[in-house]
């Protein structure tokens, strides 16, 4: 059953799935939401989206560092005086950085995704007091895909999952859920060449769909909201072999690079 179309008279909804136990290297993400999703009565219906925090993929992937096991090197100590942060953590982030853009105030990183973020994803936030970091996923479209098969064997449904970590964003302040790992849906809605309705033949706008959706799922899946994963209901997303790395700008495209 395919979705329906989307309209600007429609309703999209956001679930949050409550009651996810805090997930352990090797456990089974797929089962695990489902359980999650009956216990409060929820069930996946054709047309959901599924949107789950990066944390819980990187935890059940075993990207858990513990902090007391990292010796800096001279080049974290450094840039940990300047900008008064763990060296420790910053030593973490420059392993996973394929390169530096910026040490200043705060290191700015180009991971091996091609994601340019600040301390290359490394976050020590809501995973065990402050003992531990956890990392990006090795590598989240492959994840993504993984857990949309496997929703897609017990389940019997086409359910597009989003793997979404809050970033900065150029131009603007405070952070913003983007997605870094898809499946199962287009990432980007290109309307170049098609016309507005006032007969304007549009030549830029290309909507990055699943940033979007990550950022309305943030709104329930906050840093203290306890809530790693949600569905959205209601939006006709086109099914596509999309993938997050479609919407990383290429550096020669991009103004900031």
């Amino acid at each position: 059953m395919k979705p329906k179309p989307a309209s600007s008279a429609g309703t999209i909804s956001i679930i949050p799935i409550r009651g996810i136990p805090n997930v352990q290297p090797g456990d089974a993400l797929a089962e695990i939401v489902l359980a999650a999703a009956t216990g409060n009565n929820i069930q996946f219906s054709a047309g959901d989206v599924l949107v789950l925090k990066h944390k819980i993929v990187a935890k059940a992937e075993g990207r858990i560092v513990r902090l007391d096991s990292v010796k800096p090197s001279r080049r974290a100590l450094a840039a940990a005086r300047r900008n008064q942060t763990d060296a420790r953590v910053l030593e973490l982030a420059l392993r996973e950085a394929k390169r530096v853009l910026r040490d200043k105030h705060v290191l700015i990183t180009e991971t091996h995704h091609g994601f340019v973020c600040a301390n290359s994803g490394v976050d020590v936030s809501n995973v065990d007091g402050g003992e531990s970091a956890v990392l990006l996923p090795v590598n989240p479209d492959k994840s993504a895909a993984r857990i949309h098969r496997k929703l897609k064997k017990l389940t019997n449904l086409h359910i597009p999952v989003i793997i979404c970590d809050s970033f900065g964003r150029a131009w603007r302040q405070g952070l913003c859920d983007v997605a870094i790992g898809v499946a199962g849906m287009r990432t980007i809605v290109d309307y170049r060449g098609k016309r507005d309705d006032l007969g304007y033949e549009l030549h830029a706008t290309e909507h990055a769909v699943a940033d979007e959706l990550a950022a309305m799922a943030g709104l329930v899946s906050g840093k203290s909201a306890r809530v790693p994963a949600c569905i959205i209901r209601g939006y006709a997303y086109i099914r596509s072999a999309g993938n997050a790395r479609q919407l990383v700008r290429p550096a020669e495209k991009d103004l900031f690079r």
